[in-house]
């Protein structure tokens, strides 16, 4: 049954609202921003610095707002997603609309005003990126919706590199290379195991379309690009040893674990232990590069 169709239950609770900003997905990015802004040179206040980051935070609730409002019906027909607020009937979805409008008006607004209006347009251009080219355009229509939409996810450190000093060199779009790269690998090592939930969602996601081989050299085939990029930093003496040595480790380990996802055969979801390990691997993977990255840089800084 629908979202359209259904009676909504019972009126929306705070934590209704706080789950439509996909908090677990808000927190990969508020942490990615903030090592960036943390890398960055220069000093920036800390009233300032925290601005930017809850703008971002609030920029990024905007964009899981707004991607549940439109994908409500989806979301209902995924055993994943199916008891999110809009597809268990627990809010309409004007008020979800509302709300991702709001939040992504107010958060451009507060950081054009209070830090300055590069970093205020970096965010409105990812907010747009992810509610209308990736949600809307994207994700429904090709089966590399994951390879381009990655560019959302991967603003964050720019922005939060901007906030501090009003533009954007070559290592912050590194970082945004590194994310971009990643994203792939980590989002189709779930659509691996997630296959089922996708298909009867009727998402074109890679392993629906192109089967699962083509998904697991894929992801193989990005691991070494998004390796390299993770090591680059230190290659051009923009870190230390600190982060070079951790770099080379930790992106090791994902090219082993990415190896093994390309070596396996696996049709059933429960046999799919190597894709499972890869995609828990990618998450801590990205959080301990960019905590490293930023420690680093504020030692050598």
């Amino acid at each position: 049954m629908t979202t359209a169709a259904r009676d909504i239950l019972m009126p929306a609770e705070w934590r209704d609202f706080w789950a439509l900003t996909k908090p677990r997905v808000m927190s990969l990015v508020v942490f990615t921003a903030l090592c960036g802004l943390l890398a960055a040179p220069g000093n920036i206040h800390p009233i300032i610095a925290f601005t930017a980051v809850l703008c971002i935070a609030l920029g990024a609730g905007a964009c899981g707002s707004l991607n549940q409002w439109y994908e409500a019906d989806v979301d209902a027909k995924m055993a994943r997603t199916a008891q999110r607020p809009l597809p268990a009937g627990r809010m309409d979805r004007e008020a979800a609309l509302h709300f991702g409008v709001g939040l992504a008006a107010f958060s451009v607004g507060i950081m054009g005003v209070a830090v300055n209006w590069l970093s205020a347009g970096l965010l409105a251009f990812s907010i747009f990126f992810y509610s209308i080219v990736y949600t809307i355009w994207l994700k429904p229509n090709t089966p590399q919706n994951i390879v381009i939409g990655g560019a959302a996810g991967a603003f964050p450190p720019v922005i939060g590199w901007a906030a501090v000093t009003g533009d954007v060199t070559f290592l912050p779009v590194l970082l945004f290379a590194i994310i971009f790269l990643w994203t792939p690998p980590h989002f189709w090592a779930l659509a691996l195991f997630m296959k089922t939930d996708y298909g009867a969602a009727g998402i074109p996601m890679l392993p629906n379309v192109k089967g699962q081989r083509v998904t697991r050299n894929q992801i193989f085939g990005y691991s070494f690009p998004m390796a390299g990029a993770a090591i680059l930093p230190f290659i051009l003496g923009d870190s230390g040893w600190l982060y070079g040595a951790t770099s080379m480790v930790l992106s090791g380990l994902f090219l082993i674990l990415a190896f093994r996802v390309w070596q396996n055969e696996a049709t059933d979801a429960a046999a799919m232990k190597p894709e499972k390990q890869l995609f828990a691997f990618s998450i801590l993977y990205l959080f301990l590069l960019f905590a490293l990255f930023a420690i680093d840089r504020m030692v050598i800084a």
